[in-house]
């Protein structure tokens, strides 16, 4: 069986932190996996066989997705943005 789930990160920050994080984060995926970002909003695609492992893949997604936005939003407050 396949299983196939879309996250949707929507941003209507002028900063656009979500398509930053997004872009740091493309690199690590995996092959099924698909970053698409847009203006306002990020989506991603993922694709698996067992549920374990879709749940697994998100677990990982999202708590790197919220290091990042926490770095970047830290990064922006020294910088004076």
């Amino acid at each position: 069986m396949k299983i196939q789930t879309t996250i949707e990160f929507i941003d209507e920050e002028p900063h656009r932190i979500s398509e930053r994080v997004a872009r740091v984060l493309a690199p690590d995926n995996l092959t099924n996996m698909h970053t698409e970002v847009s203006r306002g909003s990020v989506k991603i695609r993922i694709s698996t066989e067992k549920i374990t492992s879709l749940i697994a893949t998100l677990d990982d997604l999202l708590m790197n997705a919220k290091v990042a936005e926490e770095v970047l939003e830290e990064t922006e407050k020294s910088e004076g943005k």
